[in-house]
């Protein structure tokens, strides 16, 4: 998956269509609307879920990159039911051009809690081993950065989940 950047007027136009062709649905989300602006946004690619119920949590990480991920850092929190069918677009903008990390939570049963059936991922898909999971050890900053311009930018996202002793991506069917 290629990965875009805009800035405004017809390359607005422009990103429009690389995202159609692309596959992309319309952004979803309460901030839907910054995806079409040519403001700094990312617009997450989610794909790969094993279940079509549930609840998909985006989680926007910025500044210190030492700290993406851990609790209550996050900029921004968008909760989203799971679409009935393809891949989720969620747009989420940021205040300024920078580094930004992205994380995405799929909790199967809405429970609002993390369990063994939900899965998850990470700007940039880095490897996430069992023993990392068990460990909460995170992937390098570097792993998972997004730079973001004067612009839209596309992050792609593969859902991962726990099948016996691993986590990765369910088997396509």
């Amino acid at each position: 998956m290629s990965k875009v950047r805009i800035g405004s007027g017809a390359a607005l136009l422009a990103a429009a269509m690389v995202l159609a062709t692309a596959g992309h649905a319309a952004p979803a989300g309460p901030f839907a609307a910054a995806c079409e602006t040519g403001e700094p946004a990312m617009l997450v690619h989610v794909v790969g879920f094993k279940a079509r119920t549930g609840v998909v949590r985006v989680q926007s990480y910025g500044g210190d990159p030492d700290h993406y991920f851990d609790k209550g850092s996050y900029l921004k929190r968008i909760d989203l039911r799971v679409p009935p069918a393809g891949a989720l677009d969620v747009c989420v903008p940021v205040a300024t051009p920078g580094r930004y990390a992205i994380s995405v939570r799929h909790d199967i049963d809405g429970s609002g809690h993390t369990g063994r059936l939900d899965g998850g991922g990470m700007s940039g898909n880095p490897h996430v081993s069992l023993f990392d999971l068990m460990f909460k050890r995170k992937p390098s900053p570097d792993q998972v950065a997004v730079m973001v311009g004067h612009g839209l930018r596309v992050v792609p996202i593969t859902l991962n989940y726990l099948s016996g002793a691993s986590f990765g991506p369910v088997a396509a069917s």
